[in-house]
């Protein structure tokens, strides 16, 4: 009998996984369906011996100390600022726009950000309400640098027109008058040192976690030998798609190792007007590894497949309160991560939601349970055969 059952290996279930291993030092049993732990973070060396990301790049920035101080028990970092090109008009240029974009787009000589200000705000367009997508950006930079930039990225990364999706989505993407090329301007801008895969290893390194791997939720459930659970997985498959499925849209990945050292000026170039791909990742530039190969990806969105971003639309967010109301008449389990909520959240903004649900439940779930006569329950403990290498519960 474990204390809890930890559903998904990836940010949200290691970190809660960890948290209550080792502040409460309870028993937990954390399964994942894939054959790895790290969710899709995970990183490995391939064939050719680069460090590379399964699951498409995954670039480290936030503006928490808190939580870089947390991760920093589990990994040593290396500095990496993320840089962003984009092939427009058969021409790299810097992704957000900025000063230098307009420059090489116009061949002008915008040499302030007043100047730059002026340009952009010449071609925006008013738009009454900003409702969508395609609103927000026309509103900022007009309908030419709109069309160049985001309508054709946005509709082949949604499969929807920017009219048809939630202003949220090109909301995040700022437009600069200044010539910083940075992708994120965060305070903490990091890469583990030695991976993602290594960082995760360390965080369930514990005497009280016990990890299976190619594990399917229902059955490990029906064992009953778990008393509260954690969730991290789709909370529209928790609850057997009672009110439909909850959108989202998927990614297939076309890994590619190269007789070269570099492929590409920078880690990340964003093809919005030309061909199916929507961007090619170089991963040297984000591990610093030096190696005579290199290995890129291309990135395909799907329809099907694994669930990778919600669709924002007001109709999906009303699905999903259907299933939040579910979720909250629900006794003993906690629902936490993207996939959980129905939120894209960023991998800092998924350790800082973990973090709080850990002490949401140092707050409320008590650290024994008593039993009907009163005496507290004696807890299993953790121990590791020496036979198997495999940790039992005695």
């Amino acid at each position: 009998m474990y204390d809890w059952l930890i559903v998904g290996a990836g940010f949200a279930g290691s970190v809660l996984a960890e948290r209550i291993a080792t502040e409460r030092d309870q028993t937990v049993l954390i399964i994942d369906r894939r054959p790895h732990i790290g969710g899709n973070a995970y990183d490995k060396y391939d064939d050719a011996g680069v460090l590379m990301h399964q699951y498409g790049p995954h670039i480290f920035h936030t503006n928490s100390d808190a939580i870089v101080e947390y991760l920093s028990k589990f990994t040593e970092w290396r500095p990496y600022e993320h840089r962003v090109l984009g092939r427009v008009d058969d021409k790299l240029v810097p992704i957000p726009i900025n000063r230098t974009t307009l420059n090489e787009l116009y061949g002008l000589d915008l040499a302030t950000e007043e100047q730059a200000a002026a340009f952009l705000e010449s071609r925006a367009e008013p738009v009454e309400e900003i409702r969508t997508s395609e609103d927000v950006v026309v509103s900022k930079v007009g309908r030419e640098l709109y069309e160049k930039f985001f309508r054709g990225y946005t509709r082949k990364q949604w499969g929807l027109d920017p009219s048809e999706l939630d202003k949220s989505v090109t909301a995040r993407v700022p437009t600069r008058t200044n010539t910083d090329d940075r992708y994120f301007t965060d305070t903490h801008q990091i890469m583990p040192k030695h991976g993602y895969t290594r960082m995760f290893e360390r965080m369930l390194d514990h005497p009280n976690i016990q990890i299976m791997l190619n594990a399917d939720f229902r059955e490990v459930r029906e064992t009953g030998q778990f008393k509260r659970l954690i969730f991290t997985g789709p909370i529209d498959e928790f609850f057997d798609f009672r009110f439909g499925r909850l959108p989202y849209r998927s990614l297939r990945f076309e890994h590619r190792s190269l007789e070269q050292e570099q492929f590409q000026p920078v880690a990340t170039v964003n093809y919005p007007q030309t061909e199916d791909y929507t961007r090619i990742t170089e991963y040297k530039h984000l591990t610093g590894q030096t190696h005579p190969k290199t290995t890129i990806t291309y990135e395909y969105p799907a329809a099907t497949g694994d669930p990778y971003y919600p669709v924002p639309r007001p109709e999906n967010q009303e699905l999903y309160r259907r299933y939040q109301a579910l979720a909250n008449e629900t006794a003993d389990v906690h629902f936490v991560g993207r996939l959980a909520t129905y939120r894209y959240y960023n991998m800092d903004q998924v350790v800082g939601q973990a973090l709080a649900e850990f002490r949401r439940i140092q707050e409320s779930v008590p650290l024994y349970d008593a039993p009907p006569n009163g005496k507290a329950e004696a807890r299993p403990t953790a121990a590791v055969s020496a036979e198997t290498g495999t940790r039992a519960l005695n």
